[in-house]
């Protein structure tokens, strides 16, 4: 008879290892379980945020063309082709027109923006709700293993508030020997300088321009305070009859304020007594950016400067230089170019270092278009 003696130790591992496969046939199922339900909250993660995306570019696209077509008809339906241009749990984002509200959106005291909706009065921001719920544009979204807990959707939802901001503006604008040339002229010579100045001259259409501005910024919702700088350089002529021109290199002529009247008349000043001398475009600029950022520009308003020229730059501190001062102070600076003869490359170096946009006139009708685009081109800015 035959024997086996079996150590004690050997009878424990093979006890150990059938329990462990007892153990792991037993949680096998849960975490098949718990790995479903972590793809499940993967994929709820990923389209909440591209819901967030698709709602907050609704939102966005809704304020800028509210800003710029003040029809909230059209801003509306700006907001639903925006948000449809984003995928949403694998289809095209869809808002319903009564997801898209408008309102008044303030901050007071520092807070964050509070959105109130109404439509009378004022009218500044555009409110979506980005919905994937039941009775939604486009329902509730599916979920991969969940069902088989008896979930078999989820429910996202966003909102989003974009607001169009105050700005306050200062018009930098070319009083040069060169603006009373006719407005069609191609010279950069020496114009019209005794006035009454002639309508017909650049410095004629650019007052038209301003005032085509002015009239812009009374259409629309948001509250901007203007200022007006000019430059050339110092200058000084006897016109006769007790008129004489004596101008500084650059200065403010009108002080931000919400009184356009005021910025009219001091162009109908130019226009009665006349205008001459350089062109100092960057100490012009300098100007406009002291008082963009002085005492009486607001917190909350975004500072924005508008330069225009009609010239070449000859004198002082070059443009370009400057605008590194207003990227500094976080003021944007547009630039219009004006007539064929003016410095073009330069003004579009001065707006693309501060973040604004170049524009260029030829003509007196392109002149007042573009001081038009540049009113209704209101900052937008996320709220909420």
């Amino acid at each position: 008879m035959n024997l086996r003696l079996v150590h004690p130790l050997s009878r424990s591992r093979s006890n150990r290892r059938g329990a462990i496969l007892v153990l792991v046939a037993f949680l096998l199922p849960v975490i098949v379980v718990l790995s479903a339900i972590a793809i499940d909250i993967a994929w709820m993660q990923l389209v909440n945020t591209e819901l967030r995306t698709a709602t907050d570019a609704a939102a966005r696209a809704g304020a800028k063309v509210l800003s710029t077509s003040q029809d909230m008809d059209t801003a509306r339906a700006a907001a639903i082709e925006a948000a449809s241009r984003n995928q949403v749990a694998g289809t095209a984002m869809q808002v319903a027109p009564g997801d898209v509200e408008f309102g008044l959106s303030e901050q007071f005291n520092g807070s964050r923006f509070q959105f109130t909706p109404t439509k009378k009065g004022v009218i500044n921001a555009v409110r979506v709700d980005g919905l994937r719920t039941q009775g939604s544009a486009g329902g509730p979204v599916n979920l991969f293993f969940a069902r088989v807990l008896g979930v078999n959707q989820f429910e996202p939802r966003q909102q989003a508030t974009s607001t169009v901001l105050d700005r306050d503006i200062c018009l930098v604008i070319d009083r040069s020997g060169s603006m009373g040339l006719p407005a069609g002229s191609t010279r950069n010579a020496n114009g019209q300088n005794c006035g009454p100045l002639d309508p017909g001259t650049r410095f004629g259409a650019l007052n038209d321009a301003i005032n085509v501005f002015l009239d812009e910024l009374e259409l629309t919702f948001p509250e901007e305070h203007v200022a007006l700088a000019s430059y050339s350089s110092n200058f000084k002529l006897n016109c006769g009859g007790g008129l004489k021109l004596d101008y500084k290199v650059a200065d403010v002529r009108q002080e931000l304020t919400d009184d356009y009247s005021a910025i009219r008349a001091v162009m109908d000043d130019f226009m009665t007594n006349g205008i001459g001398g350089s062109t100092a475009i960057g100490l012009g600029l300098n100007e406009g950016i002291n008082e963009i950022c002085s005492k009486r520009s607001r917190p909350y308003a975004v500072k924005t400067i508008v330069l225009m020229t009609d010239g070449l730059h000859n004198l002082g501190v070059d443009p370009t230089n400057t605008a590194k001062q207003a990227v500094a102070r976080d003021v944007v600076v547009h630039t219009i170019s004006f007539s064929p003869g003016a410095d073009q490359s330069r003004m579009k170096k001065v707006a693309e270092i501060t973040g604004g946009k170049h524009f260029h006139a030829d003509s007196a009708g392109d002149l007042s278009a573009v001081f038009q685009e540049i009113a209704r081109t209101l900052p937008v800015l996320l709220t909420d």
